[in-house]
């Protein structure tokens, strides 16, 4: 309990404190006044003011805000601080400081993956077979389990993950197939067959297949810094790409939304990650940081997307939107949430309950 307490600290203050410090740090970059800065929320435990900013540490340690001049419409902003404040700022450096949040996320799953993949290596799924399916292609050509693919037409294969995208390609056309079987090299042709199987969230899709499944060996990919830091930005598009394909997805009903997770799942999440070792906990922050990235993005009033959205309408229109018209879009927007915020503490309320089995995708 203790280290689940402790590692959700961890995780949620670590996220929310890099966000907030990317809108603090390219606001004063733009020579935004900000007032405040706070490492965590509530009541003010202690800090110290430097120029025009208040440094503190807030009671509940989740995270952080920052509170700049002129961001509230009300706010009542004099005239000589009227060029430091949010609201007097050019639409570029207002969108800038709004995006920069969303940004230091992507970029702190960046590092971590980097020095991950840096230090430890990057794990790959071996191009061993595990599974051979009864009457498919791989049986009918002679294929066998703890059989190791080594080439295919010519093409070395080391990971699964080649070994399936080369099938795919091939259609239903022969493959010569270079196959280790102990101490036996073999040669054996098979030809694929386009058969409907389903994809990751479980729509039926046609593809090339031969019927195997992998034996869920790996081994390490030892890379240097400079290609670590470019797999990094490959893994950051990847899993940006799927969380945006699975929001898609819940939309259209293809993904329950019972997939949906809240703080005591990710609590959950964190505390078995921290369990099984520091360097599962720090790739966690890595992938909830994306997940926390991504979300933030959406189109949705309150959220920093929201405000990209009205900057967007800004700039077609040629004046800024009325500030009923954001007020009341606003207040749209954090009753979508807080319903949504329901719906997820349900969720996690659930999966709690005895004999509930968990659902949520990986």
């Amino acid at each position: 309990m203790v280290t689940t307490i402790f590692s959700t600290i961890v995780v949620l203050g670590i996220l929310i404190f890099v966000h907030e410090l990317g809108h603090f740090l390219v606001a004063k970059w733009m020579g935004v006044t900000v007032l405040r800065f706070s490492f965590g929320f509530g009541p003010r435990l202690l800090g110290f003011k430097r120029g025009d900013t208040d440094y503190c540490l807030s009671l509940i340690p989740l995270g952080g805000y920052v509170k700049m001049l002129g961001e509230e419409s009300d706010e009542e902003v004099t005239e000589d601080q009227l060029a430091r404040s949010f609201s007097a700022q050019p639409l570029a450096k207002r969108a800038a400081i709004v995006f920069a949040g969303p940004l230091s996320n992507f970029a702190l799953a960046i590092v971590i993956f980097t020095l991950v993949y840096a230090f430890s290596g990057i794990p790959q799924m071996t191009a061993d077979i595990g599974t051979v399916n009864p009457g498919s292609p791989a049986e009918q050509a002679g294929l066998q389990p703890g059989d190791k693919v080594l080439s295919i037409d010519g093409k070395t294969i080391t990971y699964w993950e080649e070994l399936s995208k080369t099938i795919e390609q091939s259609g239903e056309k022969p493959m010569v197939l270079d196959v280790q079987r102990g101490e036996e090299r073999l040669v054996i042709t098979v030809s694929a067959a386009v058969n409907e199987v389903p994809n990751l969230f479980g729509e039926k899709i046609r593809r090339a297949v031969i019927g195997v499944t992998a034996s869920g060996k790996f081994i390490v990919r030892e890379v240097n810094p400079l290609n670590a830091f470019s797999e990094s930005i490959v893994q950051t598009a990847n899993l940006s790409k799927l969380f945006l394909l699975t929001i898609v997805k819940m939309i259209e009903g293809v993904v329950s939304l019972k997939t949906l997770g809240g703080p005591i799942l990710i609590a959950q999440m964190a505390g078995q990650q921290a369990s099984e070792g520091m360097l599962n906990l720090i790739y966690f922050i890595a992938l909830i940081s994306v997940n926390l990235a991504v979300l933030n993005l959406l189109p949705v009033p309150v959220l920093d997307g929201g405000h990209l959205l009205f900057f967007f309408l800004e700039a077609v229109i040629g004046k800024p939107i009325e500030t009923r018209k954001i007020e009341f879009a606003q207040k749209l927007g954090m009753v979508v949430l807080l319903v949504l915020m329901m719906f997820v503490f349900y969720n996690d309320i659930m999966r709690l309950l005895p004999g509930q089995k968990p659902d949520f995708m990986p």
